[in-house]
């Protein structure tokens, strides 16, 4: 039984690639991005549809509403229990997304101290006096790994790390584990690489494609469900922008162009993320994908 993760940043043919390899060693899939384990949120984080699953068992998708926060601790204990289960079965598993955090939860040996009252309520009080520019620069200092994983908007993420780092005294983030600290050390790691202009081309496309498919009425769907009730959900990207345009604070140009900003900006996040793991083995559009992973399991 193995557990193989297709990592990489946004729009790179990720999840059509875990198809074809979960066909491949019969396995099943198991959701990596941390916007699709939300219901309704299918348009704006390009959720793979069912019958493009072609039969295969998609896992941590569609398990939260739009109303409820998810976190990194919460995502880790049901990721691995859905693992541990589908191997009592004997089938493989393939992990696939883009939220390097949440993979390495699940990997890795990390654990999550539980929040202090004082210290959160400390850290709110500054991020209303100082703004979220100055707590996320406070991020950079501490931890330099955190600030590239956790998107400066999200002011949750931002203090929750920092309240860690004031409890624990360490990193948010610490360096790669020793081998002792791996979870899962038989994990097969990959990830999808592509030319920047490339990358580039396919994000605007993707965001025409999914305002012309009806992205922003699923927004509006989203919000009469609760969107603006949780804090997690309605940070995604686009679905910000486009919270943002129906309250008529921007044009509909302007939400689609800051989403395609938005979206280029995560994917290199993305990509520095995944590129600090030595484990991960790179390929590129200029390879044959499944046979390249294929031939390394």
């Amino acid at each position: 039984m193995k557990l193989v993760v297709i990592a990489g940043a946004t729009a790179t043919g990720k999840s059509s690639l875990s198809v074809e390899l979960a066909q491949a060693i019969d396995a099943e899939i198991i959701n990596a991005d941390s916007m699709q384990v939300y219901r309704g949120m299918d348009i704006g984080t390009a959720k793979i549809t069912l019958e493009e699953r072609q039969g295969i068992p998609h896992h941590m998708l569609d398990v939260l509403d739009v109303n409820q926060d998810s976190t990194v601790a919460w995502y880790q204990s049901g990721a691995r229990e859905v693992i541990d289960e589908i191997h009592s079965r004997g089938k493989s598993v393939v992990m696939v997304g883009g939220t390097g955090l949440y993979i390495k939860a699940v990997i890795d040996e990390l654990n999550f101290p539980d929040t202090d009252p004082m210290v959160r309520h400390t850290l709110n009080k500054e991020a209303e006096d100082l703004g979220i520019d100055a707590m996320f620069a406070r991020l950079e200092k501490l931890d330099p790994a955190a600030a590239i994983a956790i998107d400066r908007a999200n002011l949750r993420r931002i203090i929750r790390a920092l309240e860690v780092i004031e409890i624990t005294g360490k990193a948010f983030t610490a360096n790669l584990p020793r081998e002792e600290s791996i979870r899962y050390p038989d994990a097969r790691q990959f990830g999808l690489v592509m030319d920047r202009e490339l990358l580039s081309e396919r994000i605007d496309q993707r965001v025409n494609t999914m305002f012309e498919n009806g992205f922003v009425e699923e927004v509006q769907k989203l919000m009469s469900s609760g969107l603006l009730e949780g804090r997690t959900a309605q940070r995604a990207l686009g679905y910000s922008q486009i919270v943002s345009h129906l309250k008529g604070e921007t044009s509909l140009d302007a939400a689609i162009e800051e989403t395609k900003r938005a979206t280029r900006q995560y994917a290199r996040r993305q990509e520095t993320w995944f590129s600090r793991d030595a484990r991960i083995k790179w390929i590129s559009t200029r390879q044959p994908r499944l046979e390249t992973i294929l031939e390394s399991l």
